[in-house]
């Protein structure tokens, strides 16, 4: 089915780089985008002056145009413009909203009440468990959750997600043409049919560094609150949380050990003001949204469950070597290593680069 003129239109006008105001501006003069690509460059100068005039006027790549009208002719994708009813309320609040953004997935998930979790690409095991555990509980109350689709805690938190009646949505620095990075191709396949995957980029266009800062700000703009689960201190976690807090969005972080260096960029939030949790109800007392329905806060609280073994008492929960739990218990190395491989089959420990051990909570699941 060939791309609508409308769309085409959106997506030529949408890539010129124009300022947000002079772009309103030209709208308001000229009442749709074609009629503003149609206009002459004195009758735009008049409208904005000069220089917004030349760069309304300025050619795209024929090719890229060709390629974007080539994705659009597929019916399952979309261009969401500000003219569309499906266009997010939230995003219209920023200063720089996308004039259009492209879409794969359910439409219906842009209108629901959002929340962001984000954090590391380099996760540990018991960050990945929490960022999908608080996904699945805060889910399960019909909050759609928005993330980055990096590697670690971004994936964890669309998996724990896609299951729930709230399910996720991706926000992507590349065109939606492409999955970046690779490795996370069958998750975007699923959420491009149980969620939505959005972009403001053109398809085609490749991974390129600048354009995941740029991106976080849709990922916070869409959202009524951020989560950061695990983040060090160079972390682009922490310019998705700057960007909340700007935008008038919570902000919640969540601790951890204070030898581990993917605690520091979360400490770092929490000094600064935003709200230290532990469970999904801490989040849900926040920003109690009127459509989203509060489970039991038994549920809610994810209660944890299991019970500890002596070598479990004795790691606590920050990273620990063998010979460290050998001071600790008194027992031989070899029998504090086969607990060791036995409870991390049994999912309560994981090793950790470097010979160490780290304690995990007990899965949560909420009911």
């Amino acid at each position: 089915m060939p791309a609508d003129p409308r769309s085409l239109a959106w997506a030529t006008l949408a890539h010129k780089a124009l300022p947000q105001r002079a772009l309103v501006a030209l709208l308001r003069t000229f009442g749709d985008p074609q009629a503003v690509l149609d206009a002459s460059r004195a009758t735009l100068a008049r409208a904005v002056g000069d220089a917004v005039a030349d760069l309304a006027r300025a050619r795209i790549d024929a090719e890229a145009l060709a390629r974007t009208s080539r994705w659009l002719d597929d019916a399952a994708h979309h261009l969401i413009a500000w003219d569309d009813p499906a266009y997010p309320r939230p995003l219209l609040e920023l200063s720089d909203a996308p004039p259009a953004f492209f879409f794969m997935g359910r439409r219906e998930l842009l209108a629901r009440p959002a929340f962001a979790i984000v954090g590391s690409r380099h996760g540990t095991p018991q960050g990945t468990a929490n960022a999908r555990d608080f996904a699945q509980a805060l889910g399960a109350t019909g909050l759609t959750i928005i993330s980055g689709l990096a590697l670690g805690i971004d994936a964890a938190a669309h998996e724990g997600a896609l299951a729930t009646q709230g399910s996720t949505l991706a926000v992507v620095g590349t065109g939606l043409d492409r999955v970046y990075p690779a490795r996370n191709g069958e998750l975007a396949a699923r959420i491009a049919r149980d969620g939505g995957l959005l972009s403001e980029y053109l398809p085609g266009t490749p991974a390129r560094k600048e354009n995941f800062p740029r991106r976080n700000r849709l990922i916070s703009g869409l959202a009524r609150g951020v989560l950061v689960v695990e983040a060090t201190l160079s972390s682009g976690s922490l310019i998705t949380a700057r960007l909340a807090a700007e935008q008038g969005r919570d902000v919640f972080a969540i601790p951890g050990s204070i030898h581990s260096p993917f605690s520091k960029g979360c400490h770092r939030l929490i000094r600064d003001g935003a709200k230290l949790v532990e469970t999904a109800q801490d989040i849900l007392d926040e920003i109690t949204p009127a459509a989203v329905s509060q489970p039991s806060r038994k549920a809610a609280s994810q209660s944890s469950g299991g019970e500890a073994t002596p070598l479990l008492q004795a790691m606590g929960y920050d990273p620990v070597t063998v010979d460290q739990l050998v001071e600790r218990t008194g027992a031989a190395p070899e029998s504090i290593t086969a607990e060791l491989v036995t409870l991390e089959l049994a999912g309560r420990v994981a090793p950790l680069p470097g010979g160490y051990w780290q304690t995990l909570a007990p899965h949560r699941t909420p009911r």
